[in-house]
């Protein structure tokens, strides 16, 4: 019998490119997304089911799991995946922006994982990965609150996998850097409005530093790679829990073990532009 994944935040990017990348393997595959009308995935060698799914409305996730475990009659692996981004300054932010970006990058992991883990508990085994990023290790300017949400991402996943590690049911914690997708675009928010009032002038030189590191070529990760990762971290059957994933993320932290913390972060703000 075909093992199946169910991974949600699958309408494009990394998402929609795991979908392939395990159908291609003869996956069942419950590919999630808020509107399925929007789903084309190929089914490769497995086979793809597309299942609505809102990370932020419980009785949606409920619906979703259960009609997975309806369809394929069991989940072996659940990767969240689904996530939201706030870019700017922390004081500009609304109430509202703040509770949608915890609603769907943490309490969004809490309800799906919450829904697998009674299947997972049941047949002694399970794999979750938490798709987290480089901003939860080493936190970037004017992304304060995405931060803070993928922060509390790796310390959730770090410390589940502890209590879930007896029932067979092994955690993982996925950490891209930079994704050639269209993040930017579709799931990133900004806080101000303007120019950014008293920030404007951080503000400018941050995005000035992205741009010219997107227009370079940069070290981003192509959708692709990052769902063969993901493959990889499903089905290694080892006990790794951290996945750091991405030439730019691999370097950032090998500075970090050379440099220290201290130095590290003044090394970023330096390169942002934002020393004092």
């Amino acid at each position: 019998m075909a093992s199946t994944v169910l991974i949600t935040g699958c309408s494009s990017g990394i998402g929609a490119a795991t979908v392939r990348a395990f159908a291609d393997q003869g996956w069942n595959v419950a590919a999630t997304l808020r509107d399925p009308a929007k789903a084309h995935f190929e089914q490769g060698a497995g086979q793809v089911q597309a299942f609505a799914l809102d990370v932020t409305d419980a009785a949606s996730v409920n619906a979703a799991v259960a009609q997975a475990l309806g369809r394929f009659g069991r989940i072996d692996v659940l990767i969240n995946n689904a996530g939201y981004g706030l870019f700017g300054p922390f004081e500009t932010a609304t109430p509202e922006m703040i509770e949608r970006q915890f609603a769907t990058n943490v309490q969004g992991v809490f309800a799906v994982t919450r829904a697998v883990l009674p299947g997972m508990r049941a047949q002694g085994s399970g794999v979750i990965i938490n798709v987290a990023s480089l901003t939860g290790l080493v936190a970037m300017p004017l992304y304060s609150l995405y931060a803070a949400s993928k922060f509390a991402v790796v310390g959730f996943s770090e410390s589940l996998s502890h209590e879930l590690a007896p029932l067979g049911i092994r955690v993982k914690v996925f950490a891209p850097g930079a994704v050639n997708t269209d993040f930017s675009g579709r799931s990133l928010a900004r806080t101000w409005e303007g120019d950014g009032g008293p920030y404007a002038a951080s503000i400018a030189k941050v995005q000035a530093t992205f741009s010219a590191n997107r227009e370079s070529g940069g070290s981003a990760s192509s959708p692709e790679a990052l769902a063969q990762a993901l493959l990889g971290a499903a089905t290694d059957g080892s006990a790794q829990v951290r996945y750091v994933v991405g030439p730019d993320a691999l370097q950032v932290m090998r500075l970090r073990q050379e440099l220290g913390e201290e130095a590290l972060l003044a090394g970023l703000r330096q390169r942002f532009g934002l020393a004092a």
